[in-house]
C-alpha cells in the first residue's frame, strides 16, 4: 500500500490550466512522497488542450462537459455529478481547485460532499459585489468557505480570509502560480508572431475582452474606443485575440472588422500570447490573469472592468481600472501615449503577485497534510 499523499486536481478553462500547469509539474517532480492525478473538466475545449500540450500534461480524465451556449445550471450540474463519480474512484487526500470558475466552485462542492480536503490555489481574492464578475465573486467566496488550505497569492488575500473568520493555520501566502507560468514560458519558449502581421514599426495595444458583464453595450463602447484610438494615432495598431463566445464575435466583427492597423485573430496559444504581451507598448484587458502577468513583463494595464478582485495591483501602480466608458478608455491610453513619464511609472512599478516560486511553496504545504 501506498503512503503517497494522492492530490487530485480539477480544472477545466484555459485560465485554471495556465495557472494550474506548473503546480502539476512540480507535483510531478515530488513522486516520491506525493501521487498526480489530473482531471480536466473542459468546460474550454480547444483553449483548454492548447495549455495542456504546452505543459505536456496527459489528464488522467477528462470529463468533456463543453457545450455550445452552455448555461450556468446545466455546467453547474454536469461538473458535480461529473467530479463526483471521479472522486469516490480516485479516493484522493486532498482535492486541488483553481480560482473562480464554475469548474472549481462545483468540483469543491463535490469534494466537500464527499469529506475530501479541498485546496484553493489563488484564495482570497475579493470585489465584495456578488454580481461583478459574475458569477466569479461568489464562486470563490464559496470555495473559500468549504476548503481547508488556503493557497493566497497576496498579503491582501490574505487578510480577505482572515476577515471571513478563516484561521490563520489554514492561511498559506504562496504568491501567484501564473508567475511561474509565464516566466517558465517566456524563458523556455521560441515562437513566432511572423503571422500575425503587425509591423514593427507600430506601437502594439493588445486588447483582450470576454468576460459576460462586458456583454452587450459595454464590449460596443470597448470597440468604439479602439476606434476612436486607432484614428488618432497613426503609429499605433491594435491586435485582440476575440473570443470565440457568440456575444463577443458578434459585436466586435460589426465595428472592428477590416479596419486598418486593427488585426482581429483567433485566440493565441498561450506561448504566442505570452510573446505578444512582452511586444506589445500597452494591454488593454478585462481578464484578471493578465491584471497579474503583464507587469512582470514591464507593461501598462488598463483594466475594461470597474472594479477588481486584484487590487494590489492597483495599489502598486502596475495597472489603472478604466472600466467600459469610451472616454474613460480614449483619454487614458492617449495619456500613456502621449506622456513618458506616466508610462514609464506603470512599466517600470513592481508586480505584487510574486516570483516564480509558488508552486514550490504549494508544494511543501502539501507535503505535510497527512
Amino acid at each position: 500500500m501506498s503512503n503517497k499523499i494522492k492530490v487530485l486536481t480539477i480544472f477545466g478553462t484555459r485560465p485554471e490550466a495556465i495557472k494550474m500547469a506548473p503546480l502539476v509539474k512540480e507535483i510531478e517532480k515530488n513522486s516520491d512522497s506525493l501521487e498526480s492525478i489530473v482531471c480536466v473538466t473542459a468546460q474550454h475545449r480547444q483553449i483548454l488542450d492548447q495549455v495542456l500540450e504546452l505543459f505536456n500534461i496527459k489528464p488522467d480524465f477528462d470529463l468533456d462537459i463543453m457545450k455550445d451556449n452552455q448555461n450556468l445550471w446545466s455546467l453547474t450540474s454536469d461538473v458535480l455529478l461529473k467530479t463526483k463519480e471521479v472522486i469516490e474512484k480516485v479516493k484522493p487526500d486532498i482535492v486541488l481547485v483553481h480560482g473562480d470558475t464554475t469548474t472549481s466552485m462545483a468540483a469543491a462542492l463535490s469534494a466537500f460532499y464527499a469529506k475530501v480536503p479541498v485546496g484553493h490555489v489563488e484564495a482570497g481574492l475579493r470585489t465584495f459585489d456578488k454580481y461583478y464578475p459574475f458569477p466569479e465573486e461568489i464562486n470563490r467566496v464559496f470555495v473559500d468557505s468549504v476548503c481547508t488550505y488556503h493557497f493566497a497569492p497576496t498579503d491582501k488575500s490574505c487578510e480577505n480570509l482572515k476577515k471571513s473568520q478563516i484561521p490563520d493555520k489554514h492561511i498559506y501566502k504562496t504568491g501567484n502560480t501564473v508567475i511561474d507560468a509565464l516566466l517558465y514560458t517566456v524563458e523556455t519558449s521560441n515562437v513566432s508572431l511572423n503571422d500575425l502581421g503587425l509591423k514593427d514599426d507600430l506601437k502594439t495595444i493588445l486588447l483582450t475582452s470576454h468576460r459576460r458583464e462586458n456583454f452587450g453595450e459595454p464590449i460596443r463602447n470597448i470597440c468604439k474606443a479602439v476606434l476612436e484610438l486607432v484614428e488618432k494615432n497613426k503609429d499605433i495598431q491594435v491586435v485582440y485575440p476575440v473570443h470565440p463566445n457568440p456575444n463577443v464575435q458578434k459585436p466586435v466583427y460589426e465595428l472592428l472588422d477590416k479596419v486598418d492597423r486593427i488585426h482581429l485573430i483567433k485566440p493565441l496559444e498561450y506561448a504566442q500570447f505570452c510573446a505578444l504581451m512582452k511586444k506589445s507598448h500597452i494591454i488593454l484587458t478585462d481578464s484578471g490573469g493578465v491584471q497579474e502577468e503583464a507587469p512582470s513583463l514591464g507593461k501598462p494595464v488598463l483594466v475594461l472592468r470597474d472594479t477588481t478582485e486584484r487590487p494590489e495591483a492597483v495599489e502598486y501602480g502596475t495597472v489603472k481600472l478604466v472600466g467600459t466608458d469610451k472616454n474613460k478608455i480614449v483619454a487614458t491610453v492617449q495619456l500613456l501615449l502621449d506622456e513618458k513619464t506616466e508610462y514609464k511609472r506603470m512599466a517600470e512599478a513592481v508586480n505584487p503577485y510574486g516570483d516564480g516560486l509558488a508552486s514550490k511553496r504549494i508544494v511543501e504545504v502539501l507535503k505535510k497534510i497527512k
